[in-house]
């Protein structure tokens, strides 16, 4: 625990969450009545599988791959909270779940976490996998919540891409998704810089571990001195990312965009990443986002990751995506996953209910 409170830069909200989330460890794979659950690797990246029951009428199952949150370095596919999302979600909507245990920061980084959920997917969408799962190849989806949300949309845009992969993915669904590094002065992080459990610096420095950085740069990037307007190769991209334009008055308010017009051209310099759409899937381009599938995204009021899922969900509009935007009032980052004792909010119950209901009607 000590290692993890020196980590994380003695951020007293978040460890707060941290210490819930490493006292309960990870569980066992333990099989209920309804649903039959297992450890195994696909492609040698671990994996657990949720056996959702059998119907008769139903000889194929619907499934979905889950990628877990916690700032691409904390959490496990098989701590409690995750362990008890997958196996409802098998157990009502009758389906198969792969919630991939991928690498984290510091054992690896950017890339490695995208490639491991890539890897870990298309060998599930293998025919033979999927016909020793039950599962049926048309209704399949992607999911995943906080930097899981940023990894599933990341796969959806890669599967996009590829010839071989398209449209082998029926829906995905965004769980407060974090999706973009080049604003931290957006409505929602302007707004909810001080919230517990992700305050807008532990969010920066996410990133720049993420991209094995420099710590040294986190004030500057907090004031957007990395996306000045002196920085040539950030030009491009700010327009993608226009909040004034994407996203409503009821939203924006009397928030004022936060553009420096001298700033750090050397952050962009050492760490590139942070304009590289696998990292930041809202800076796609146009024409990537075209033909993605049905999407569901559901944000919080009380995130400083709200404006990123609202904002990809206008762009995605604009590419002719159908989506579903759930936004919640009185949510916070990563209440969907506290719905049990002691931490059972009523937030985390409805949000849960609300996502797995979107995926039953549509998937």
């Amino acid at each position: 625990m000590s290692n993890l409170i020196h980590y994380l830069g003695l951020s007293h909200h978040l460890l707060a969450l941290n210490f819930i989330i490493v006292s309960f460890g990870k569980k066992s794979a333990w099989s209920s009545a309804q649903v039959k659950v297992t450890d195994t690797d696909f492609d040698g990246v671990e994996v657990r599988v949720f056996e959702g029951p059998p119907k008769p009428e139903e000889p194929l199952k619907r499934s979905v791959v889950y990628i877990h949150g916690g700032g691409w370095a904390l959490a496990s596919a098989k701590i409690r909270y995750y362990d008890e999302l997958c196996t409802a979600m098998a157990e009502e909507l009758n389906a198969v779940i792969v919630s991939i245990e991928y690498r984290l920061v510091p054992t690896v980084y950017f890339p490695a976490q995208i490639h491991d959920v890539v890897r870990a997917t298309k060998y599930f969408l293998q025919p033979e996998v999927l016909h020793k799962y039950s599962v049926d190849p048309g209704r399949i989806g992607i999911s995943g919540d906080s930097a899981g949300g940023n990894l599933a949309a990341a796969l959806g845009q890669q599967f996009n891409q590829d010839d071989n992969l398209k449209n082998k993915l029926r829906v995905q669904a965004l769980i407060y998704p974090v999706l973009q590094a080049l604003d931290f002065n957006t409505p929602s992080y302007q707004q909810n810089m001080n919230t517990p459990i992700l305050p807008r610096y532990v969010m920066v420095k996410y990133w720049v571990d993420y991209f094995k950085g420099n710590y040294d740069f986190v004030q500057a990037m907090i004031v957007n001195n990395h996306t000045s307007l002196d920085v040539e190769e950030a030009a491009a991209l700010r327009a993608r990312l226009n909040w004034t334009s994407l996203l409503p008055a009821s939203i924006t308010k009397n928030y004022k965009p936060v553009v420096q017009t001298t700033g750090n051209a050397r952050i962009v310099q050492e760490i590139p990443q942070l304009l590289d759409a696998r990292s930041a899937p809202l800076i796609a381009e146009q024409e990537v986002l075209r033909h993605l599938p049905k999407t569901y995204i559901l944000t919080c009021e009380h995130d400083v990751l709200r404006d990123d899922g609202i904002m990809y969900a206008k762009r995605l509009e604009s590419a002719g995506v159908e989506v579903t935007l759930d936004h919640f009032e009185d949510g916070f980052h990563g209440c969907m996953i506290f719905t049990s004792w002691p931490t059972n909010f009523s937030v985390g119950i409805r949000t849960r209910n609300s996502y797995i209901k979107w995926l039953d009607q549509n998937l």
